[in-house]
């Protein structure tokens, strides 16, 4: 499948308000999770209406106490999809599947929900409806900076790489279709990815590691922040668009470590390439990985400007390492 890159359109001088003063009755995949859960209420406290797909009564729960409606189904049940469809104005897709174990079959799954979403949309009597796909940072060329102009890395080994070029075939059939891609570490309370692992990693070890010189960068951003780029995508970006939530554009894995060091009162300490796998595990796929990410397109396009802490702010609280460790 070949690769596509599509420039950012310019926006006239109104871009920072939105097109249309009218609310949208919103479905969220993912809505429960680490990222949806901080999108739903960014979306209510603008005057949208929230339709959030739940799997199970938890999520249910959730959902309602958050003052969104409840759409019963999962990714894999694609009926259900196409029922949120049909009683939307606009989709915004944050779901996807985080078992590494299993992670070419969660892509599938994403693909064939990503898929339906597109199709129920361009099929209806409504094709213009805004629809939101998250993809990420790190499919992106490494080792120099990557803008929004950045087409996915041919090479890359992720098959959730084909996600962008499914998404924007729905632009040539009249859907207005955006890709939000998020860094490698979404930040804040509650987070349950790359750097809470590195700090179970560390806590295990009694060291906190990185790997050569640690100057390897990763792109990184608040989920407050995301939220708002979510909201303000929904309403605002036009059809085509390729956008980057990105607050930090290069943190090094030292820095990182250093902080982690710090907090738990352990060792900094390199380690080889050769010895990444024994120390780190499944994340010595990622540690390596230079991602620096720019996101000045994205801000001029939607007037995004991230106010959430930094990275390496967020990471220097106790509470940080106080969640990881339940």
């Amino acid at each position: 499948m070949p690769s596509i890159s599509c420039p950012l359109p310019t926006l006239p001088s109104t871009r920072f308000q939105s097109e249309s003063s009218t609310t949208m009755r919103v479905f969220v995949t993912g809505a429960t999770g680490f990222i949806g859960s901080a999108i739903v209420p960014e979306l209510i406290g603008a005057g949208h209406e929230v339709l959030g797909l739940a799997r199970s009564d938890a999520a249910a729960e959730a959902l309602i106490a958050a003052g969104a409606s409840v759409h019963r189904g999962s990714l894999s049940d694609l009926g259900s999809l196409r029922l949120g469809v049909a009683a939307s104005d606009g989709v915004i897709h944050a779901a996807f599947i985080h078992d590494f174990d299993q992670y070419v079959a969660a892509c599938e799954t994403d693909r064939r929900a990503l898929e339906t979403i597109g199709e129920a949309i361009a099929e209806s009597d409504r094709p213009n409806r805004p629809f939101l796909v998250t993809c990420g940072t790190f499919m992106l060329p490494l080792g120099r900076l990557a803008t929004e102009d950045s087409a996915h890395d041919p090479g890359s080994l992720s098959p959730h790489a084909a996600s962008e070029e499914i998404a924007m075939s729905f632009s040539s059939r009249g859907v207005r279709v955006s890709v939000v891609r998020l860094p490698p570490s979404v930040h804040g309370d509650g987070d349950h990815g790359f750097v809470p692992a590195l700090i179970n990693i560390a806590r295990t070890k009694g060291i906190s590691a990185y790997i050569g010189d640690g100057a390897n960068r990763w792109a990184a951003v608040h989920r407050l922040d995301a939220a708002l780029l979510y909201r303000l995508a929904l309403e605002r970006a036009p059809s085509g668009s390729f956008l980057h939530g990105v607050a930090d554009e290069a943190v090094t894995i030292r820095d990182i470590a250093t902080v982690i060091s710090r907090q738990l009162n352990v060792p900094l300490v390199s380690k080889s390439l050769e010895e990444a796998g024994d120390h780190f595990g499944w994340m010595a796929m990622f540690i390596p990985l230079d991602n620096p990410t720019s996101s000045a397109l994205t801000r001029e396009l939607l007037g995004w400007q991230p106010v959430q802490p930094s990275l390496l702010s967020d990471l220097d609280r106790n509470e940080y390492f106080e969640s990881s460790a339940l």
